[in-house]
């Protein structure tokens, strides 16, 4: 007889071991392997194999011309950018985020905008008067949706078939469970077969499926990192749920840029549009104090400027604090040590406080030297100069490197109305005609020392 083996999966990193133990093998990571039933084997221990037709293949390059899918528009404009230009058919987008967000509001606010498009709406944890309801305090028509309240995986597929509808929505994927499978809904082996079976399903169909996922502690989507491999394209809201602007990311995506960001508000009608983001990131700046600094940054395609804070104060404890809020600790680490070994700047025994306004989070190197000025400013007490904006990367020497998309930083700062940026200066050499008419002063500095005593004052 054909047994069935037991695994240990861990849900942060994927990895598969035959006995429990506290700690994963591969990522080191506390209490995250997970019960799951490998593939049916026989009794001498080979896994069962079965006799199949040997599958169609198909020539990649064809001679005929085919036209390109058409993307399904969300009617949000940021949220098409996020990704791409719409939804592509066929496809599976995985949205992510904490609980309150903006999650289900999201796909709610997509029913009335995708024009003749179908939707069937699959809700495993509110009741279809609950949904109703929050349509109706959103002022959200509710168009052609069809809401199913429903966690068995059998039973959705049975109404997929009855149906066709364009659009799938999930919400969320860790209520559904299979009944092949004797493990509980939230499970590794739930949500990686559940999900599978609805990618494959959306594939075949050619709907659209968007999966609601919940997050962990850390902040990463739940559930085997797999997960985030088997979908098309990954969503994650950022920020806190308290906050009145969201943030939407996109992490993976097969069909257009990834690290693109959309910016939404939360008011009494839902998330509407930010049209223009730099404006809500340096609206409040207060340009007199000590330990404020502007950055232009880049994230996907588009250039936004985002203030940069620091708080230095002399600590009262023998070690001093780090503390960052939207910037990577370790690279803050970096910065600081070469603030005090290249230039003198006194960074030992104060505490350092970091913070990007607005909630956005920096992995791009250009943000280096604004984090070291806002630093410089708060130690020496000096402002930042307000009509000034800067971006650049900074070596362990002191030197600043060249970053990319310097023309288009160029052209936010002077949409925006600054006089002055500050760059590497290698990024100074060959510009473009058009870029030195605009009504801004365009600096180069080859050190970091050149650059702080050019931005303070």
């Amino acid at each position: 007889m054909a047994k069935t083996g037991i695994r240990y999966v861990c849900t942060n990193c994927g990895a598969t071991t035959l006995r429990y133990s506290g700690k994963c093998f591969e990522c080191q990571s506390w209490g995250t392997l997970q019960e799951t039933h490998a593939e049916p084997r026989n009794a001498d221990g080979k896994q069962a194999v079965r006799r199949v037709e040997p599958p169609l293949t198909e020539s990649l390059f064809q001679t005929e011309e085919r036209t390109p899918p058409q993307r399904v528009r969300t009617g949000m404009r940021e949220l098409d950018r996020v990704l791409g230009g719409g939804l592509m058919p066929s496809s599976a987008v995985l949205i992510g985020g904490e609980p309150g967000i903006g999650k289900s509001t999201l796909m709610l606010q997509l029913t009335p905008r995708v024009g003749t498009s179908r939707i069937l709406y699959v809700s495993g944890e509110e009741s279809p008067s609950q949904i109703r309801d929050r349509a109706a305090r959103l002022a959200i028509d509710s168009g052609d949706l069809r809401l199913l309240p429903e966690v068995n995986l059998e039973k959705i597929l049975a109404v997929i078939e009855r149906d066709r509808p364009d659009i799938v929505v999930v919400d969320s994927i860790q209520t559904v469970f299979s009944g092949e499978y004797q493990s509980s809904a939230g499970t590794v082996t739930q949500i990686r077969e559940c999900t599978s079976e609805l990618i494959r399903t959306a594939k075949t169909g050619g709907f659209i499926l968007l999966v609601i996922g919940h997050i962990t502690k850390a902040g990463s989507l739940a559930g085997p990192k797999a997960l985030e491999h088997m979908v098309d394209t990954v969503l994650q809201f950022e920020g806190e749920s308290h906050l009145r602007y969201r943030i939407i990311r996109s992490v993976k995506n097969r069909f257009g840029p990834t690290n693109e960001i959309g910016v939404f508000r939360m008011d009494e009608h839902g998330l509407e549009e930010v049209t223009n983001p730099s404006e809500f990131f340096i609206s409040d700046r207060s340009a007199d104090v000590p330990g404020n600094a502007v950055l232009s940054a880049i994230e996907g395609t588009r250039a936004l400027l985002v203030e940069v804070q620091a708080l230095v104060s002399k600590t009262n404890f023998p070690m001093p604090q780090r503390i960052s809020s939207g910037f990577d600790l370790k690279r803050l680490s970096i910065i600081l040590a070469v603030l005090e070994k290249r230039l003198g700047v006194p960074t030992w025994g104060q505490d350092v406080f970091i913070k990007v306004a607005g909630g956005l989070r920096l992995a791009e190197p250009a943000a280096d030297l604004a984090v070291a000025a806002a630093v410089a400013s708060g130690v020496r007490n000096s402002p930042f100069d307000p009509s000034m904006v800067c971006a650049g990367e900074i070596g362990l020497s002191g030197e600043l490197r060249a970053i990319g998309d310097g023309e288009r930083r160029i052209r936010e700062a002077a949409h925006l109305g600054f006089r002055k940026i500050l760059l590497p200066e290698a990024n100074t050499r060959e510009l473009k005609a058009s870029v030195k008419k605009l009504p801004l002063e365009i600096a180069g500095c080859r050190t970091l020392g050149q650059a702080l005593d050019t931005m303070l004052l």
